[in-house]
């Protein structure tokens, strides 16, 4: 389904709506006229707060899966990184992102948000199809999100600063750019691309973004032997890393189902339910299919495979939960549960050092789900889903890998070798997450 935010929806809104008298004596709008504004804006308030949740999710996650000596400078990123978002989507992304066309983007830089007046009249609010102050927060924590995935991917090497100089980049500039292709109304949009909830848009973007930050920035010391041999370096503490992906489970039914972008008919309700239902099969089976895989490869089932496949079930249904079966959803989890499980060691034999298995989840599971939209969507080509995937692909890892080579020259963007040894959390931050134990 497109998205668009109320300069696109409002028309749309106004003919769907029963048309209003406009005289100054014109009787009040019933709920027919007006509910379906309320309940779109309580849509987006509800789904906003649920994928706010997924910060708590990912610093939850990051925080168990990297070892003890960094987990300060994990939380550090998350709440910097979205405190940040929140900002730069204020002061440029939101209006950067639905210019509608690429000679908009000129007059879009630096153009604050404004929200609704207070008060607003049931007159004025029966022309739109919800509040831009919701509108505008559910956009705003998608952003976020395509950040958080970053912060897993680079984590226990990589200084703080330049990490969120990068981040002021990627939710001010690249994000909404990209983003505005298809949820903005712009080409790829109009050429037909689908990508319902944000397979590609959010999550393969995160992953190209990680993809060419972990190449810059090298994989930590020790990960590697010279002689080719990889070495596993555990994470702090599965159990917080199990309830981060319980939060960012739980998260995904406002990503996804908020999606629908509407909640004013019957049909609506039953759609954004139909979501929900599909959202949490297809993380089921990305887990169970994990479990038995590991199970079947390693003799022993592995705990961060299960998470991860649950993870990447849930981002391979993101680009299409509304048309498929629950059938279609529960192998369309399992396929990403299967591409976890393989690209996580094929990472590892290229020596590209991703600590929470953030880019396999969100970049190679996102390509997956985006090319599974054919299967379900009878308005998807498999051309234009592979143009959406290269064009997002090859705009995100240039402009990224540019940006951060340009931060390693200037300013650098790892820490010492001393410095990683003693872990980021002493080295960046004076201060650690569990200071009775000192060695990580």
């Amino acid at each position: 389904m497109q998205r668009f935010t109320h300069k696109g929806l409002a028309a749309a809104a106004f003919i769907a709506l029963p048309s209003l008298a406009m005289a100054q004596d014109a009787p009040a709008p019933g709920f027919d006229e007006i509910g379906p504004y309320i309940m779109t804006t309580l849509l987006f308030c509800m789904a906003g707060f649920l994928v706010f949740f997924m910060a708590a999710g990912f610093a939850m996650l990051e925080g168990g899966l990297v070892r003890s000596k960094n987990v300060t400078m994990q939380m550090t990123k998350n709440i910097a990184l979205y405190s940040v978002a929140a900002i730069m989507y204020w002061l440029m992304g939101f209006n950067l992102m639905y210019p509608g066309e690429f000679n908009g983007y000129v007059g879009s830089f630096f153009v604050t948000t404004t929200l609704d007046p207070v008060g607003v009249a049931a007159a004025d609010a029966a022309l739109d199809y919800a509040s831009v102050g919701s509108d505008f927060f559910f956009q705003l924590v998608f952003v976020a999100a395509t950040a958080s995935i970053v912060s897993g991917a680079l984590a226990e090497r990589i200084k703080l600063w330049p990490f969120l100089a990068f981040v002021v980049v990627l939710t001010g500039v690249f994000y909404p750019i990209s983003g505005s292709w298809q949820w903005g109304g712009g080409w790829l949009s109009e050429a037909g691309f689908s990508d319902f909830a944000g397979s590609t848009v959010v999550h393969s973007v995160g992953g190209w973004a990680a993809l060419a930050g972990a190449i810059v920035l090298g994989p930590r010391l020790g990960k590697y032997g010279k002689d080719g041999k990889v070495n596993p370096i555990p994470g702090s503490n599965l159990a917080l890393a199990t309830l981060g992906t319980f939060i960012l489970w739980l998260g995904w039914f406002g990503f996804n189902g908020g999606s629908q972008l509407a909640m004013g008919t019957v049909g609506d309700v039953s759609d954004v339910s139909r979501i929900f239902a599909n959202t949490n099969m297809a993380a089921a089976s990305g887990a169970v299919t994990a479990l038995i895989l590991t199970q079947l490869m390693y003799k022993k089932p592995d705990l961060t495979m299960v998470l991860n496949g649950a993870l990447a079930g849930l981002v391979s249904i993101t680009a299409e939960p509304l048309a498929p079966t629950l059938f279609g959803a529960l192998w369309i989890g399992a396929v990403g549960g299967i591409i976890v499980v393989l690209t996580v060691p094929m990472l590892d034999k290229l020596k590209i050092d991703d600590v929470v298995g953030a880019i396999p989840v969100h970049l190679f599971a996102g390509i997956w789900g985006t090319i599974a939209v054919v299967f379900y969507n009878g308005d998807a080509s498999l051309g234009t889903q592979l143009l959406g995937i290269a064009a997002y692909g090859a705009f995100t890892f240039v402009a990224s890998l540019v940006l951060w080579f340009i931060l390693k020259a200037t300013v650098g963007i790892r820490v010492g070798e001393e410095e990683e040894m003693t872990g980021l959390d002493m080295a960046e931050l004076g201060m650690e997450a569990y200071p009775e134990f000192s060695k990580g």
